[in-house]
Parts: C-alpha cells; structure tokens; sequence
C-alpha cells in the first residue's frame, strides 16, 4: 500500500508541473515519431544497398566507440534480447567483421571485437549518415538546427530522468512490500 501512496505522490507532483497539452504538444509527439519512423526507413534502406540490416550496423558503430562489450552489454545498448545481438553477431562474423574472444576473467562471457573487414563498412557507414545529416538540415539554417539539438538533448535527459524516477520509485514500493 506504501508503494501505492509514493507512485501517487509522484504522480500528483508531476501533474502539478506539467503544463497543459495543447495541438501543438500532441503535433511534436506525432511528428517526433513520424521523423524518427522515416529515418528507420531510410537507414534500413541504406543498409540493405550494402546487404546489411540496420541494427547490424549500429552493433558496427558500437564495438567501433566500445570495444570489447559483451554480448549482453550490447543487447542492453541495442535495447533489444540478447539472443537478437547473438544471431547479429553470427552473421558479422560470418563475414569477417567481428569475432568473439573469450573474457579473461569469466570464460562463460565473449567479448566482441571489430575485425579488419570491418573498417570499410564503417567508413561507408559514416559517409551514408553525413548524407541523412544534408538530407535532414537541408532548408533548416545552423542556429534552428543548434536550437533543435539543444531542445532534443533537454528532452532526452526528462525522459531518462523521468525513468530512473519511476525505477526508484518500483524499488522503493518492492522494498516496502
């Protein structure tokens, strides 16, 4: 019942800042996902051209900025299952691209390295998403596109905010349970 009570609490706290949801709002909310949808789209597009998916790309660009992750590791920063990751990888590395190395400290868990083959694509990668970038700015000048980083950047953080709010606030009522 305690639990009850402190989501309550926040819940009333948060209405009390929230401003009113106006057309406006709910037209931010319905292009934010219309825009992200259609970069979905284009990137996979992008990737199939070079007979990949999406998602083995950014497992590309991960192991490129964090080497060594597991498998787990990036399952959680894909935010997809770990057995999803397992079969990405088994096709990276069935080309060439990456491999798994055992982890010194825990031979149950494979760290994931880039392999040479890799470096191409990569940079393929980085030349198709300098394009999406022209693509997206043009008609859009540098001070809009600052201010819309900035606002994108703020409203990122409310959202991990609001989440590590709301996980604090399960652990506190399962602790009171």
């Amino acid at each position: 019942m305690a639990g009850g009570v402190i989501i309550t609490r926040l819940i009333i706290e948060r209405d009390r800042k929230a401003p009113a949801v106006t057309d406006f709002h709910h037209e931010l909310l319905f292009l934010l996902h219309d825009v992200a949808r259609l970069l979905r789209v284009d990137a996979d597009k992008r990737a199939r051209c070079h007979g990949m998916t999406r998602a083995q790309w950014a497992i590309l660009i991960r192991l490129e900025r964090q080497p060594g992750l597991s498998q787990k590791e990036l399952a959680e920063l894909l935010e997809v299952e770990p057995i999803t990751v397992a079969r990405l990888i088994d096709r990276l590395e069935t080309r060439g691209m990456v491999e798994r190395r055992p982890d010194p400290r825990d031979r149950r868990i494979w760290r994931l390295h880039l392999r040479p083959p890799a470096v191409p694509m990569l940079r393929e990668i980085d030349d198709q998403r300098a394009e999406i970038i022209r693509m997206l700015a043009d008609g859009v000048d540098g001070i809009t596109l600052d201010a819309m980083t900035g606002a994108l950047e703020t409203m990122k953080a409310n959202l991990l905010r609001s989440a590590q709010v709301a996980k604090e606030a399960r652990r506190e009522a399962a602790e009171v349970a």
